[in-house]
């Protein structure tokens, strides 16, 4: 059995596409600019048609930045929003002279609640030695490492008395 032509088709016969071009029928794809543009008309028209209804009305972080955006440029965005969801405090993780400095910043307000003038100066005096005993540690590198200022302790007990006195 001879075979003219493909499978499928016609010898002699006109294709489909021809006899639809005869009939003045074009069907082209469209170009992937003009879907692009299609569809994003249609989704300008669906997002303005939703905002129209009132459908981003009251969402919940309204008005505040969007979280995670600078994820692409920042390399330890996963522990800062590790530190961030489990609320984690890392006030320990801190270098010690940042710790006494933070230490320092409460006084003399964190010695009111003690019960006397013994107890201020102990306090005082520990806070003192730490200071010291970190000013004793070697520093590497090509700058001087941070120092943190000791407490005055006369001054401490001054500030205790007075607030005991208005208290």
């Amino acid at each position: 059995m001879a075979r003219f032509g493909r499978a499928g088709e016609r010898p002699g016969a006109p294709k489909a596409q021809d006899q639809l071009a005869d009939q003045g029928v074009t069907k082209r794809r469209p170009s992937a600019a003009t879907t692009a543009r299609a569809v994003q008309s249609w989704v300008d028209q669906t997002i303005d048609q939703a905002q129209r209804q009132g459908a981003f009305d009251d969402l919940p972080g309204a008005g505040k930045p969007l979280r995670d955006v600078d994820t692409r440029t920042d390399p330890d965005w996963w522990v800062k929003s590790l530190i961030q969801r489990e609320q984690l405090d890392l006030t320990g993780a801190l270098p010690g002279v940042m710790q006494l400095r933070r230490e320092k910043a409460t006084y003399p307000q964190s010695l009111f609640p003690l019960p006397d003038e013994a107890t201020v100066r102990e306090v005082v005096a520990d806070f003192n030695e730490r200071v010291l005993a970190d000013r004793r540690r070697p520093h590497a590198g090509p700058t001087s490492p941070p120092v943190v200022g000791r407490l005055d302790v006369e001054e401490m007990v001054r500030a205790w008395r007075e607030a005991q006195d208005s208290g």
